[in-house]
């Protein structure tokens, strides 16, 4: 099983974050490099935290390799010696013989780990600090070649750049000049991951402080259906404040396109950018401007202006965003009525009798097999309206537990005697019977518990619509590479954090023991001492006030009194907004009501009346055939007919035989046709005659 294990994390981690990105990105619409680069920022954040329990469990073996070898080297303790005594003196082994070493199941050999860890951190560090700023600049320019974007990114990004590269050249030159340090490359490094792991703990205790209260408070609101739908009522209303203002920035965006769109011609030189920006628009505004456009005119530079270049990469920049905005909030609103629609239904149901939910509206999909046989009307009753809200209250509680041990943890992590870290008593104790599964479930359970509080903050977040991650494909190409950055950089110092709080970190704990190889990649926090044991060690603590401030929604509270609308269960603007989104999802349910009464209509129509329509049909198509039989057959009778009799020279029969084998009719001038058509053959022709034909040339063109 060496390697195995490790493997086998590798594919199902990429398959992980494939599946996230799927969710929040767009495959066929969305760049290529944006993706990619997403994807292998997300996979290098989740591969470590689902390898670093395997790195614990092999450095525990390790260690106790390294406790036998100096127990079996050391001199004081001989094999079946409990004591010794000499004269009035006892002298004690200075260790106990320590157990069997057992390999664990997980066993990764010396040599890969190391080079493991150090081609996922410099990658992920060259993702966040390098190439996903520039690629953010990229996909967010409105160039219409691949170089403009490049200038674009560039130029955007040499502030950035810029004061990274005026920080370290200054520590550089101080450390030059100073006379007492004399720093390796090697110091160099640990220098810069100091520096980057300290930015990320700044951050991470921010997310963390507020993850550890909000999700099992979201749990407990959840199982209070009152409440939620409420909230949703709430949120319904913003939604659709949010929705027309998107509406009305696209129709605005829009006219500015179709008037761009009247002045260039199809031959001027900015005609090709014009396409580029009109394929960027919606299929229905495409449509019209396409009806408006005169593409025979020529463009005079004389007569009329033109928008610059620069002016047409704004306005497309200005296209892209207004389109995916309208689009995200279009469909989030869809969703939000779903999820509206389904809490008012479980309300009705939550009083029924028969105990079967029933849905207002039919669903749209036809039903599986595991809607038909497992869950039935009965069992999704059961669920929605009697076990769901006790499951959730469960899951809160246990929640809460853990964010407790984490706040005490992370609060008494630094002192090792007596062990105060409830993660680290878990993990010593399974350390003296070598339990590596317990081990390593612990340890995945907790990183997985502090990154879920943590990378949840990221998704719910919401700068302005500057940086916000939609599910259902709707997340834009900044937002998901600034996710890419921000997972980059809170992952290490997560990780380190992890092993501070099981005391497998010597930089905090201060103890001589085996370093895992994640650690040893970091290199020796000691560098910096005033960081390693001041910042590492109380800067930590600052998550109590943090979660206290999020228990009471103090900033919840700033943000409505800045004007911003926040979910305030005690303010007149938010019963007033939940007054209003109330009426929304009426006046919604009820047009969507009309909208399947409609279709019932029909399908009852069609099942009903289906046959004999097609009956109908049927009979109504042989007596048309029967028809043109008859009319056939009396139409050849006739012909033979008058051929038969045509040696007598009857004019009339001839002009009836002749107008019958006429195949194309004629366009006859009212002015000269006469009263009696049937003539004889000298005055055939004045009856009437082909406007082609007519000596008026002036008028040939009159019907065109």
């Amino acid at each position: 099983m060496s390697g195995a294990a490790l493997g086998i994390e590798i594919v199902v981690v990429f398959f992980l974050a494939l599946f996230l990105l799927h969710r929040y990105g767009d495959f066929k619409k969305q760049q290529r490099m944006v993706l990619f680069g997403t994807l292998l920022a997300w996979y290098l954040c989740f591969l470590i935290v689902f390898i670093l329990p395997l790195d614990v469990s092999t450095t525990i073996y390790k260690q106790c390799v390294i406790d036998h070898e100096e127990h079996a080297q050391s001199p004081s303790v001989g094999p079946g010696i409990s004591n010794q005594t000499t004269g009035n003196a006892t002298v004690t082994p200075t260790a106990s013989i320590p157990k069997a070493c057992y390999k664990p199941w997980s066993y990764i050999p010396n040599g890969i780990m190391p080079v493991f860890w150090r081609v996922v951190y410099w990658t992920s560090q060259c993702l966040t600090w390098l190439l996903l700023p520039f690629m953010q600049s990229y996909a967010r320019s409105g160039g219409f070649s691949i170089t403009g974007k490049i200038k674009t990114a560039l130029i955007e990004n040499a502030i950035y750049y810029g004061t990274y590269l005026f920080i370290f050249g200054s520590l550089l030159i101080y450390v030059a000049v100073h006379p007492q340090w004399h720093l390796s490359w090697y110091e160099l490094q640990t220098i810069g991951i100091t520096a980057a792991n300290t930015w990320g703990l700044f951050l991470l205790v921010l997310l963390m402080g507020y993850g550890l209260v909000e999700i099992p408070r979201s749990y407990w609101e959840a199982s209070r259906q009152g409440h939620l739908l409420i909230k949703t009522y709430f949120k319904a209303a913003k939604l659709m404040t949010e929705k027309a203002d998107a509406e009305e920035n696209l129709e605005d965006v829009m006219e500015e396109v179709r008037k761009v769109n009247e002045s260039i011609k199809y031959n001027h030189p900015f005609r090709k950018y014009i396409d580029t920006i009109l394929r960027k628009c919606p299929v229905e505004y495409q449509e019209k401007m396409g009806r408006n456009v005169d593409d025979y005119e020529d463009f005079d530079d004389k007569q009329n202006t033109y928008p610059s270049e620069r002016s047409l990469v704004k306005l497309h920049k200005q296209v892209i965003y207004a389109v995916q905005r309208h689009n995200r909030t279009r469909v989030q609103w869809q969703i939000l009525l779903d999820q509206a629609f389904h809490l008012e239904d479980v309300a009705k149901n939550e009083t029924s009798s028969s105990r079967q939910f029933v849905h207002s509206f039919a669903p749209t999909e036809p039903p599986n097999w595991f809607s038909r046989y497992i869950y039935t009307p009965t069992v999704e009753w059961y669920w929605e309206c009697l076990l769901k809200q006790w499951f959730y209250r469960v899951l809160s509680v246990v929640l809460s537990l853990f964010s407790v041990a984490v706040v005490w943890s992370e609060c008494t992590f630094f002192s090792t005697r007596p062990v105060l870290s409830l993660f680290a008593v878990f993990i010593q104790l399974a350390e003296r019977d070598y339990n590596y599964l317990y081990i390593e479930m612990a340890c995945f359970i907790t990183i997985f518990f502090l990154c879920t509080c943590v990378y949840s903050t990221v998704f719910r977040i919401r700068v302005f619509n500057y940086y916000y991650l939609a599910s259902h494909h709707q997340t834009d190409a900044y937002s998901l590479q600034f996710s890419g950055m921000l997972f980059c950089r809170l992952t290490p110092p997560l990780c380190l954090n992890f092993l501070g709080l099981i005391h497998m970190d010597s930089a905090i704990s201060h103890q001589a023991k085996e370093q895992t190889a994640y650690t040893s990649i970091m290199g020796s926090m000691r560098v910096l001492s005033f960081i390693a044991n001041g910042f590492y060690i109380y800067y930590p603590m600052l998550i109590v006030i943090l979660c206290i401030a999020t228990y009471f929604s103090l900033g919840t509270r700033c943000l409505n009194l800045l004007g911003f609308q926040q979910f305030m269960g005690d303010n007149e603007l938010t019963s007033d907004l939940i007054d209003e989104g109330r009426e929304l999802l009426r006046r919604e349910r009820r047009k969507r009501q009309r909208i399947e009464d409609g279709e019932n209509r029909r399908r009852e129509w069609r099942e009903r009346y289906g046959q004999r329509d097609e009956a109908a049909a049927r009979n109504r198509a042989s007596i048309s055939e029967m028809k043109e039989t008859n009319y056939a057959e009396t139409l050849n009778s006739n012909t033979n007919r008058q051929a038969k009799y045509s040696r007598s020279g009857s004019q009339s029969g001839r002009d009836c035989i002749e107008l019958l084998q006429d195949a194309e009719p004629l366009d006859f001038n009212s002015e000269t046709i006469t009263e009696d058509p049937l003539e004889s053959t000298t005055n055939r022709h004045a009856g009437g005659r082909y406007l082609s034909m007519s000596s008026s040339q002036s008028r040939i063109f009159d019907d065109v």
